[in-house]
């Protein structure tokens, strides 16, 4: 396997990574407004089918390396395309980058003891809204794909496309090449005779 080969399937394993957890947390969205009867808003929705999509691919692409590298540009083409596709998902969620998803609040009184002394006082709290949380992670974990799809497998795909061409190619000239001195080798014999049988017939 090319160097090549072995980035790709790294990068693949990092886009696993990051689009499982988002196809998870968006999933817990479509369930919630599912269960409420209520309609999924547009931008949860197209990211969570790009990413759906986007996990089932790399799955594939992954376990199927041995085949799919014969298709190299062809999988360079569908990644380009889940770039375009995480762009639009990610836009379309856009308005979660302004949120404020946590802040702190002045608690009540505390009191901490360890080692025979004792501190009492009011100390912050830290206040995270969970669904805001999840969300904006889901749309950091898009940007990470967009940048990993193009600028990573869609350029090594292209570079595995191009090193398999080009071996096939030194492959097929050892053939070709091996074919004709075998051809060359099995006239010769035939020439030696017949010039010897010539001799002893003079």
């Amino acid at each position: 396997m090319s160097f090549w080969g072995i980035s790709f399937i790294f990068w693949r394993i990092m886009e696993i990574i990051t689009l499982i957890p988002t196809m998870g947390m968006l999933a817990w969205f479509v369930h919630w407004y599912d269960s409420q009867l209520y309609r999924t808003p547009t931008e949860i929705l197209v990211l969570f089918i790009v990413s759906t999509l986007a996990v089932a691919w790399t799955i594939g692409t992954l376990f199927l390396y041995s085949r799919a590298r014969h298709s190299a540009g062809f999988v360079a083409f569908v990644d380009l395309l889940f770039v375009g596709a995480f762009i639009g998902a990610v836009y379309t969620l856009r308005r979660i980058a302004d949120a404020d998803c946590s802040n702190w609040s002045r608690g009540g009184q505390h009191g901490i003891s360890a080692f025979g002394w004792s501190v009492s006082g009011s100390f912050p709290t830290l206040n995270v809204d969970r669904q805001c949380a999840m969300l904006k992670a889901s749309w950091a974990f898009g940007i990470m794909n967009c940048i990993f799809f193009f600028f990573f497998t869609f350029v090594l795909a292209l570079l595995v496309h191009r090193h398999h061409d080009s071996h096939d190619r030194v492959v097929v000239k050892r053939e070709v090449h091996h074919h004709r001195s075998s051809r060359h080798h099995s006239r010769s014999p035939r020439r030696s005779h017949h010039s010897h049988r010539s001799r002893s017939y003079v």
